[in-house]
């Protein structure tokens, strides 16, 4: 009777531990195929890395027109892509002011382009994008001493950073990509009018299409992601020039937004600084300072840029939009 009650467990256990022989197997065999699907895409863009580095690199401009007698205004010009705009601008003739949030930082940048153009004609004035105060307090000065605004760069940005906020309270992505911007551009926006040929360039980034506008969470306080949170900032970067360059239609100032390429500057320090296969797609700055500022982004839906330039006019109360109505 036992050797019945034996082979009957037997036969009880067998399916059980068959199944999970089964699932072991297959188990191990989509970790397989993950890994060497991982493997096959690590080779593909190592292997096609020149190829996506050109793709991502967008255009390039190739003028060298004078500037001199023109003013350019660039936002965080004291390193990387800003800072090679600069030196670009100086060496036409143009006279460029440097506007950054450390002072001491930009003092060595415009020492350096001083250093490459002797007769560059650079001046560095205090700026942080993080604080509308600050803001403000920049345009009322440039605007008492600065007669003539003819190019103005929305350069400066964060990029991926840890969950911060503004000094107003803003989400840090958004407040300084973007929000800073908006109102600096806004308070200028008369003197760029009255020089001759004024443009604005809004540095935006290929990023922008992997971004939407959280209207419901504009400030990522319900759920924040560093990447997605860089990329609403640049798409909102490419409204903000569409709905400004409509408002503008019919005046002598311009407005396109620009991809620079992928960059390896300041920006990139969250990055893992051992990630060859990331470092391979990045250009140096001074090859991004050369993007071309005519190939302006189109992102489709005028709509949500008239939505996002009202949301904003909310967030800053006293902001006067460019048409000089409230």
């Amino acid at each position: 009777m036992k050797f019945f009650y034996d082979a009957a467990e037997k036969q009880e256990q067998h399916p059980a531990g068959r199944s999970r022989e089964e699932l072991s197997v297959r188990a191990m065999m989509l970790l397989f195929v993950a890994v060497a699907g991982l493997g096959a895409v690590t080779l593909l863009v190592l292997l096609f890395s020149t190829h996506i580095r050109s793709y991502a690199a967008g255009g390039v401009c190739m003028s060298t027109a004078p500037l001199e007698g023109k003013t350019v205004l660039i936002t965080g010009a004291n390193t990387g892509i800003g800072k090679e705009t600069a030196l670009d601008m100086a060496v036409r003739g143009a006279r460029v002011i440097m506007a950054c949030r450390d002072v001491d930082k930009g003092e060595e940048a415009a020492a350096s382009i001083r250093a490459a153009c002797p007769r560059a004609d650079v001046e560095v004035r205090e700026l942080d994008l993080a604080d509308t105060c600050s803001i403000r307090a920049f345009a009322q000065k440039f605007l008492r001493e600065v007669n003539e605004l003819h190019i103005l760069i929305n350069n400066a940005g964060v990029m991926m950073c840890p969950y911060m906020k503004t000094i107003d309270g803003f989400e840090m992505h958004i407040g300084v990509n973007h929000l800073g911007h908006f109102l600096l551009t806004s308070l200028l926006i008369g003197q760029l009018k009255r020089s001759v040929h004024a443009r604005i360039v809004v540095v935006s980034s290929l990023a922008h299409n992997f971004g939407w506008i959280r209207f419901h969470d504009l400030h990522s306080q319900g759920s924040y992601n560093s990447g997605l949170a860089y990329c609403q900032s640049k798409l909102a970067n490419v409204l903000f020039t569409r709905e400004l360059a409509r408002r503008l239609k019919g005046t002598n100032v311009t407005v396109n937004s620009v991809h620079p390429g992928t960059v390896n500057s300041d920006l990139t320090q969250t990055f893992d600084p051992d990630d060859d296969i990331l470092h391979r797609l990045l250009h140096v700055p001074e090859n991004a300072a050369r993007r071309s500022a005519d190939e302006y982004l189109l992102c489709g839906g005028g709509g949500a840029a008239l939505h996002l330039w009202e949301t904003l006019q909310r967030l800053c109360p006293r902001l006067r939009s460019p048409t000089g109505q409230e």
